[in-house]
């Protein structure tokens, strides 16, 4: 697949089931959607949902797919797939698939997802895509699952990460801006102090860890194990 993102949740397997498997719980948690519903359906058909993303104050970007899930395996692990599809035009996924794989351990359960999908608008959308916005999706995807795990491990709601994120990121930036905006104060020698400051700033903007109580894609494994391979339930989804 694609993208890989791994990480490891310390709790049990129904709580974490729940609350990516519930759609009204995973859209709180997952950075890449707004608003995920289930649709419809016959006795028997599969299970089927609709997505959408609020790009822009103003534009929303919907698309439908279609899931599975095991939750009584042989391994003792669960596993669910998806097929999803956009019709809006200006939506750069046209189409794709993916799966989420729950496997128990000693340490936790190892949460992990593969998935892929196709760009659309020819070789400039390949190119936006390759450059832009799939390392995005890639950061996006990992920041959610630290969002999720500290949900579920310490209790954090996603909305309460969410701000505490926000707000180690705005002193980020204020160690970085703070001297510089020094600099073009009038203030004598301050404008040559400025310098080595920002660079100062900018070092421990990059280098100080994230708080262990805000999300951080970077807690994640973005590199998938030598052996891996998709769930035999993915190539029986059908293209919603």
């Amino acid at each position: 697949m694609g993208l890989y993102i791994e990480t490891r949740v310390r709790t049990d397997l129904e709580t974490l089931w729940e609350r990516t498997q519930e759609p009204g719980r995973h859209q709180r948690w997952d950075l890449r959607f707004t608003e995920i519903a289930y649709l419809p359906r016959a006795e028997g058909e599969p299970r089927r949902f609709r997505y959408a993303t609020r790009v822009l104050p103003f534009l929303v970007v919907a698309g439908t797919g279609v899931s599975a899930g095991e939750r009584h395996r042989a391994g003792g692990d669960r596993v669910s797939a998806l097929r999803f599809a956009s019709p809006h035009p200006l939506s750069l996924l046209a189409e794709g698939s993916g799966y989420w794989r729950y496997v128990p351990t000693p340490d936790g359960i190892r949460f992990l997802t593969g998935y892929d999908y196709r760009p659309r608008w020819g070789r400039p959308g390949r190119l936006a895509d390759r450059l832009l916005f799939r390392p995005l999706m890639g950061w996006a995807t990992a920041w959610s699952f630290d969002r999720l795990r500290l949900w579920c491990e310490r209790g954090i709601t996603p909305e309460d990460s969410r701000d505490r994120w926000l707000l180690e990121l705005a002193a980020r930036v204020l160690l970085v801006a703070a001297p510089a905006l020094a600099a073009s104060l009038p203030l004598g020698p301050v404008p040559l102090a400025a310098v080595p400051l920002t660079v100062l700033g900018l070092a421990a903007a990059v280098l100080v860890p994230p708080s262990p109580r805000a999300p951080a894609a970077r807690r994640c494994l973005r590199t998938p194990p030598a052996r891996h391979r998709e769930p035999r339930l993915l190539a029986t989804l059908e293209q919603p």
